[in-house]
């Protein structure tokens, strides 16, 4: 593949400069160092790699049917919910299954459409599934599901370590030893999924599931977490819900948050059943007509049904059992409750508004409008530094003195450009995330929420705020930051609020520029 081909599937121009980079060097270097470089050629022009992580049982496989918008992920225990399985874009939908020794078998999908329940191959050789799928979703992301963390046995756990701390080796980087291989390995971003209850372990799971090449942390710049099944919250146990579920979820995630930060931008809540059901098909216009005859029944009997979901399914009424229990399998009783109320108060509702009202319901929406600020708005910044940070390791490995000298020079002339900035910012936010350099809280914070968010209105924390406001306050912060610098910061805090800075100052010409 020609430069100028790889660079019209590139994320933007600091991953073209990085691509750039490891052109010039690939003939400077040792052929294992170039053969790692190619890797990293590759990942650069491959679409952002989501790595979907968690315990098991706290609805992983259930999201990312949800956010794929097909139920093509198993979510009932088996062999593939053992397995990492890597969901991205192909011209023919097929499954791969990868082996441990590199050999690979072509299954169909499912009649269903989903990964099937068996693979027929012995599973203790298998490394990985790769599922193509012809789905718009996934030309801009891969999502990869795992075991998690709990998993029934340790090879499930050890499979995800592997190929989360080791990617797959391409056709044509054959040349690619196990070295090499980990330091350009790795998913380039993580969604963390929680359910209510943040155990002391899940900070140290964020940190296992790396979530940037060459072993760089999950952090704010590259990860957030859903609270996921949040309709099982109970909200009389949430000081200040009011009795509302949803502001329970609201308020339990935001307390999350607070737990699992600097290790994520933020926690949203979802209830990934209920996306699920109204984006991936699994709600159907029968479905809507069960709920129709649901909402016409008397009060008190649906309010009996509800309490629990035996009652709800062995209650004496004209609704079949058998529709009954397929409603609970699609939304559970919070999500039959709230499209009933939907229908009695709009009676005349058609199914596919009714669908939206429970899409709208699930939450899912606004995590993919935080994927899309906190993952798709950066993907440039996280790939090139993702890729800057396996071109440091290759070199670093290769045991030559003068090529890792060379490499470094040829990174720092790459870092001094004006629009590497946004590397340069990562870097300190990571710095800063990881606490390798000291801040006091409130400088902290400033540098993650700088760092963190693609608006300038967020960045600011004037989410609102209109221009000249924002202008004066960019212009007011960079010349604090530049003082910070200069008179009273430590050598390491120095180099942060330089960078903080220019950050400020940039924002500022930006805004000027609008």
């Amino acid at each position: 593949m020609t430069a100028a081909a790889e660079r019209g599937r590139l994320a933007g121009p600091l991953s073209a400069s990085v691509a750039e980079l490891c052109h010039r060097l690939r003939s400077q270097v040792s052929p294992r160092t170039a053969a790692g470089f190619a890797e990293v050629l590759r990942r650069l022009g491959a679409p952002l790699q989501v790595a979907v992580a968690g315990r098991i049982k706290s609805g992983k496989s259930t999201l990312v049917n949800a956010l794929i918008g097909r139920l093509v992920a198993p979510t009932d225990v088996g062999e593939c919910t053992r397995l990492v399985t890597r969901f991205q874009y192909g011209t023919v939908d097929r499954v791969e299954v990868v082996f441990l020794d590199g050999r690979k078998q072509v299954l169909p999908f499912a009649a269903d459409g989903s990964i099937p329940a068996e693979l027929g191959v012995d599973i203790s050789e298998v490394s990985h599934l790769e599922a193509y799928l012809t789905n718009a979703v996934l030309q801009d992301m891969t999502v990869i599901d795992t075991p998690g963390l709990g998993s029934l046995d340790a090879a499930s756990v050890s499979r995800t370590e592997q190929l989360l701390g080791a990617a797959e080796q391409d056709e044509g980087s054959d040349d690619l030893d196990d070295t090499s291989r980990n330091a350009v390995a790795g998913a380039e971003a993580v969604l963390y999924v929680v359910t209510q209850g943040v155990r002391a372990d899940d900070q140290q799971a964020l940190a296992a599931f790396t979530a940037a090449t060459a072993s760089r942390e999950a952090g704010p710049v590259n990860a957030i977490a859903v609270l996921n099944k949040a309709d099982t919250v109970v909200a009389e146990s949430v000081e200040g819900s009011g009795g509302d579920v949803w502001k329970a979820a609201q308020l339990l995630a935001e307390k999350q948050a607070s737990t699992l930060k600097p290790r994520v931008a933020d926690v949203l809540p979802v209830i990934g059943l209920i996306a699920e059901s109204a984006e991936s098909g699994g709600f159907t216009s029968a479905d809507a007509e069960a709920l129709g005859q649901l909402a016409a029944l008397d009060d008190d009997i649906l309010e009996t049904m509800l309490i629990a979901a035996d009652i709800f399914t062995s209650w004496e009424c004209d609704i079949p059992t058998g529709i009954r229990l397929r409603l609970l399998e699609k939304l559970d009783l919070f999500g039959i409750r709230c499209a009933v109320e939907a229908i009695r108060t709009e009676p005349e509702i058609t199914a596919g508004a009714l669908r939206r009202k429970l899409l709208d319901i699930s939450g899912l929406d606004a995590v993919r409008r935080r994927l899309s600020i906190v993952f798709a708005a950066r993907a440039d910044g996280i790939k090139a530094a993702a890729a800057l940070a396996s071109v440091t390791a290759l070199a670093h490995t290769s045991g030559d003195p003068g090529e890792r000298q060379r490499v470094h020079d040829a990174i720092e002339v790459l870092l001094a450009r004006p629009e590497a900035h946004q590397l340069r910012l990562l870097e300190a936010l990571t710095l800063v995330a990881s606490g390798a350099v000291e801040m006091p809280e409130d400088l902290a914070e400033e540098v993650l929420r700088v760092g963190s968010n693609a608006d300038i209105g967020a960045q600011l924390g004037l989410p609102g705020a209109p221009r000249p406001e924002l202008a004066a306050h960019a212009l007011e912060r960079a010349g604090w930051w530049r003082s910070f610098a200069s008179f009273g910061a430590t050598p390491a805090q120095s180099r942060v609020a330089h960078v903080v800075h220019r950050a400020y100052f940039l924002i500022w010409q930006q805004i000027r520029e609008q």
